[in-house]
């Protein structure tokens, strides 16, 4: 039983990275920090978002902003740090987004979607 729910988790995991990750500038602090927002190079995907620079702890709850290319809305998110990693751009930050509003995550989804649709028409897709 405990097999099924580790290949269960897994599946899951997997289905989540099926999701692209795209380069944005993101603004992100700590949340309920009065601080200012702190602009990084990052990217998102449907699941979440990631930023390379100074982290945060894991399990540290952050407010984000970004506006997606095309757009003159400026999306507000909540995510919550899952990993940080030490590699050769420096440190970083891998957040999953929390309590997403509908509305948001689709305007996420069909912008990825857009983005897969015209590098396929490209010829630039895998």
């Amino acid at each position: 039983m405990s097999e099924q729910s580790k290949d269960d988790g897994q599946r899951r995991a997997d289905e989540r990275r099926e999701s692209p990750r795209v380069p944005m500038r993101i603004r992100v602090r700590r949340e309920g920090s009065s601080q200012a927002f702190d602009s990084r190079e990052g990217n998102i995907s449907l699941g979440g978002f990631a930023w390379f620079g100074t982290s945060l702890s894991v399990g540290m709850n952050v407010e984000a902003r970004f506006t997606l290319p095309g757009s003159t809305e400026e999306l507000q998110v909540r995510g919550q740090v899952l990993h940080v990693a030490h590699g050769s751009r420096g440190s970083s930050a891998h957040v999953r987004f929390l309590d997403l509003p509908t509305e948001t995550e689709m305007l996420i989804a069909r912008y990825l979607d857009d983005l897969e649709l015209a590098e396929s028409r490209s010829g630039g897709g895998s």
